[in-house]
């Protein structure tokens, strides 16, 4: 095992940078370090010499140019076994580098931000960084390369056991992480740049790259997928989302719990006032909005008490001890939320296998969905309505109330299977018709599925009515208002329908199919 004696670290994450280092000073290995990073450590009492004074170079270009330099490159590429090389050191007065501490500018971070600029994403290319992991990561069996902060504790472990040196398998196990790291690097940098215009002085953005470049680490096995004969894995994009959710509490997460977790978190994100999603196969089959969580979860309760068993739910607040009072009265497979109150955790870990999550909430990007033989990505559908784009198409306008259920109603429809069909009132779901071959039959199940009263009812459409059968359907059932894109041939009959009928109608020119 080679003898660790020099480091060079220069990292963009200084977490944990300065226990490890000292770690490292009381093994007698002498640190070189770059900027910010040398100035952290000579804070943090280690002795560090800066880069500069190896290279006898200062560092040049704001920042652009540090380590790039064939004192710091020969230093790390060297190869010990090779007479050549080392007769090179050694006339060049070049002392070996057997230890890389670096990490990345974050170029994705960055990129996350939706008012990035392409002049500040070229800034946050890190250029001598990748060249020194990859450099040390090629010379694995002589030099130690570390990318991470999570790895710290166990190199600095590992060293201090061994004397200063590693093993052949931390080295290896090291270099494949360091040659992971950069080409993700790469690609997030690629994949970023190619949603630019053809030209480089180009600042619009395009919402399609030419080449869909998607690269996600695992972040850990799932028993099964959709079915127990099928095998399946969880991979995420960085921080945000259900796909990054922290368990807080019970069974490992399924395949299904975490697709009906990401319908009920996009359902509940839709609303700005305390509101819950309940979720079976991806569809609600309650949802509310309400002045507080827990009357929202109650409300959506009621419109299928029965479906909810086994069901996923989904909050746009914090969980509180009222809230999870009510939800343990219920079997529930998992909840997703911005948060659990003390309180609310108390009540909910009582039960063992309920699935608690905490999800932080993030701009949507591209949707893909995986085709035999390719692909295919679109932007997620964040369009929001407001009243004043909705037309009115009948005689007769919408109440004060009618209103605010259409807008309401109009959210929820947009995360129900096509044909989708929603009844409710007052903030509430009263029947979801979903994924039917037919509107009309999505409009007599919603008013099949009603436990509740549909009379001064709501209904949401996620496409236009091709005929006026659904919307006479619903009206026997108790509805007197309707919101739905239109654009059939047949709207005129339709409006006409909803005329006689005495009903309200307003077209939102929006439609919102989701298979």
């Amino acid at each position: 095992m080679p003898q660790i004696r020099r480091a060079l670290i220069s990292v963009t994450d200084k977490t944990g940078l300065a226990e490890f280092a000292r770690a490292l000073s009381q093994l007698s290995i002498s640190i070189i370090s770059t900027g910010g990073t040398a100035r952290l450590l000579r804070d943090s009492g280690v002795a560090v010499t800066d880069v500069s004074e190896v290279t006898g170079f200062p560092e040049m270009l704001d920042g652009r140019v540090k380590t790039m330099h064939p004192v710091i490159t020969g230093a790390i590429l060297a190869v010990r076994g090779n007479p050549t090389h080392m007769a090179a050191l050694e006339e060049h007065q070049i002392t070996p580098i057997d230890l890389v501490v670096v990490n990345l500018y974050e170029f994705e971070k960055v990129a996350a931000r939706p008012d990035a600029a392409l002049h500040e994403l070229v800034e946050n290319i890190d250029i001598g960084g990748p060249t020194m992991i990859r450099s040390a990561a090629k010379n694995y069996q002589d030099v130690a390369i570390v990318t991470s902060p999570a790895d710290y504790s166990a190199v600095a472990a590992e060293l201090a056991a061994n004397s200063g040196k590693l093993s052949p398998a931390t080295h290896w196990k090291l270099a494949q992480k360091a040659f992971a790291a950069t080409a993700a690097y790469d690609r997030a940098i690629s994949a970023c740049l190619a949603t630019f215009g053809t030209a480089p002085s180009s600042t619009e953005s395009s919402l399609l790259p030419a080449t869909l470049d998607v690269l996600a680490p695992k972040r850990f096995d799932l028993r099964y997928g959709e079915n127990p004969h099928q095998s399946a894995a969880l991979y995420s994009v960085g921080s945000l989302g259900v796909a990054n959710c922290e368990q807080l509490h019970g069974k490992e997460l399924s395949y299904n719990n975490l697709v009906d977790l990401d319908a009920c978190w996009e359902l509940v994100s839709e609303f700005e006032h305390p509101a819950a999603a309940i979720i079976k196969h991806t569809n609600p089959s309650g949802c509310a909005e309400q002045d507080s969580l827990a009357e929202s979860y109650r409300l959506a309760l009621a419109c299928d008490p029965v479906s909810a068993f086994g069901s996923v739910i989904g909050f746009n607040r914090t969980v509180d001890k009222e809230t999870a009072g009510e939800i343990s009265k219920l079997f529930v497979e998992a909840i997703a939320a911005p948060d659990f109150a003390p309180e609310a955790l108390g009540i909910l870990t009582a039960k063992k296998n309920i699935r608690l999550v905490k999800v932080h909430s993030g701009a949507p990007g591209l949707v893909v969905k995986s085709i035999s033989g390719g692909y295919m990505a679109q932007t997620a559908d964040s369009h929001r309505l407001t009243r004043d784009a909705a037309i009115v198409k009948t005689k007769r306008a919408p109440t004060p109330e009618e209103w605010a259920s259409l807008e309401f109603a109009w959210k929820v429809c947009k995360h129900v299977k096509s044909n989708a069909i929603v009844y409710a009132r007052a903030g509430q779901t009263l029947g979801v018709g979903a994924g039917q071959m037919s509107r009309v039959d999505s409009v007599r199940i919603g008013a099949s599925k009603a436990i509740l009263p549909l009379e001064r009812s709501v209904v949401g459409s996620d496409a236009f009515f091709p005929f006026p059968d659904g919307l006479e359907e619903a009206v026997r059932s108790g509805a007197t208002a309707f919101i739905q894109p239109g654009g059939s041939v047949n709207d005129l009959d339709v409006i006409a329908a909803a005329d006689r009928l005495g009903v309200a109608m307003v077209f939102t020119g929006i439609r919102h199919f989701r298979h």
